[in-house]
């Protein structure tokens, strides 16, 4: 009995110890110094999502329909294959006339699983965007791009 009540004090002794020796350089977990976290993120982020979307390949149509507040800019497209989807007339320059051109870029997501060719009007997609009379000042120009041509319309 008194050699098991011996060993438990013991016992208790050393483990209480451990609390004071956390930080000491005798616990052998402080030998090769302390963790730190790094990351590869720049120091100001990613900056933001990514378009992966590609250029319509052919941009067939385009006009310039007049309104009150401004003026829609429309324009229709064919794909090679049927399925593609999220159009949009992406702006350049943040929407701003660059040399008095407001240029667009006609885009498309790619389709989710392989489809079919189909007929000319099954790959049509069409898009438009509302522009205000506020960026329309000093627009001499209006161009929609693709991925083999482009399409301008002029004042």
């Amino acid at each position: 009995m008194q050699k098991s009540l011996l060993a438990s004090l013991v016992l208790v002794l050393v483990l209480s110890a451990c609390g004071s020796m956390r930080e000491s350089r005798m616990n052998p977990f402080n030998w090769f110094g302390g963790q730190s976290a790094e990351t590869l993120a720049p120091s100001g982020g990613w900056g933001g999502t990514v378009d992966r979307r590609a250029l319509v390949p052919v941009v067939t149509e385009m006009e310039v329909l007049r309104t009150p507040e401004g003026a829609v800019v429309h324009a229709t497209g064919v794909t090679g294959t049927q399925g593609w989807w999220d159009v949009e007339l992406r702006p350049l320059n943040d929407g701003y006339p660059l040399d008095g051109t407001l240029i667009y870029e006609f885009v498309v997501a790619s389709p989710m699983s392989r489809s079919g060719t189909g007929s000319e009007a099954s790959r049509t997609v069409t898009a438009g965007v509302k522009v205000s009379n506020r960026r329309l000042e000093g627009v001499r120009r209006i161009v929609v791009r693709g991925a083999q041509n482009q399409r301008e319309i002029r004042r």
